[in-house]
């Protein structure tokens, strides 16, 4: 760990440095890091916290669809494989989290917490659940959820570990039943709110002045709610921007059209254009401050002989 990983990890729990990062950007951009290489090169640009995405578990660790087809155990390997690498905080979807019992949940929150994640939501949806964006979602009972969040509070082993209450109920319910829910979420010990699915720019702003903690605006693409700016969002009051699979998206269009080129014309000289550079990889992963250390420790051994 270079000396800059090093001071921001000494900085508190994952949990503090993610609220540390909230009370520093506003809204906080949080943005999808599918691998720990990914993780690398959002806090090389700049970005104060990740994601990692329960969809993006499924598709780029699994290739599996958003299905609640995933569990603890997948997502856990990969949290700490950025974790291990990266000291942003890092926020992480577990569905529903990833058990019908109290026990499951406490599961999940305590491992989280060991692993070095920062933060966790967590959503209505029935353990089937599926994508936020698509339709004929189902939801448990608002007496369900209360219960599962109650379950994620009292778990916490870090008190600064944030608890995301997400709630899917927008397009089932409608947007009075939807903040209601949220607000229950509050009282029974969420620390921030993720209303999915939003189709409209003043309903964050109901949202915030109902709930009275952060909230965080999902802008994926292809989705439901429109690609709003930050200063858009700013202006409705919302806390953090959440963009889960968009790098993830433009590398699986361009690994696409990579394979396509190599089979149809036998070599990959069209779309080098593409690809990232032998030296740009090595920069990221300080490749060569790797290397010298080798060599210094080499050299150490041959004087000793």
């Amino acid at each position: 760990m270079n000396e800059r990983n090093s001071s921001i990890a000494q900085a508190g729990s994952a949990g503090t440095r993610f609220r540390a990062a909230l009370a520093a950007e506003r809204p906080l951009q949080v943005i999808g890091t599918i691998n720990a290489y990914h993780a690398r090169m959002a806090q090389r640009v700049g970005y104060r916290a990740i994601y990692l995405s329960g969809g993006g578990v499924a598709a780029g660790s699994l290739g599996v669809p958003d299905l609640g087809i995933s569990g603890l155990d997948d997502v856990l390997t990969d949290v700490r494989r950025i974790t291990d690498v990266c000291p942003l905080p890092l926020l992480v979807d577990v569905d529903t989290g990833f058990g019908a019992s109290a026990h499951n949940i406490a599961r999940t929150v305590k491992s989280l917490i060991k692993f070095g994640a920062a933060a966790m939501h967590m959503e209505d949806q029935v353990g089937a659940k599926r994508c936020g964006h698509r339709p004929n979602k189902e939801l448990v009972s608002q007496q369900e959820m209360v219960d599962r969040v109650k379950a994620a509070a009292d778990a916490k082993t870090d008190p600064a570990f944030v608890v995301m209450a997400r709630t899917d109920a927008l397009a089932v319910e409608g947007l009075q039943a939807t903040i209601d829910r949220a607000c229950a979420c509050v009282e029974a010990g969420a620390d921030m709110i993720f209303p999915e699915a939003i189709t409209e720019l003043a309903m964050y702003r109901k949202f915030t002045d109902a709930v009275k903690v952060p909230i965080l605006a999902n802008i994926t693409e292809f989705g439901k709610t429109p690609l709003y700016t930050v200063q858009e969002l700013a202006s409705a009051g919302v806390a953090m921007v959440l963009y889960p699979l968009s790098a993830f998206r433009a590398m699986n269009a361009a690994a696409l059209r990579v394979y396509q080129a190599v089979r149809k014309d036998g070599t990959q000289k069209g779309v080098l254009e593409l690809m990232q550079t032998r030296d740009e990889l090595y920069d990221f992963l300080e490749y060569h401050a790797y290397e010298r250390k080798l060599d210094e420790l080499f050299a150490r051994d041959k004087k000793t002989k």
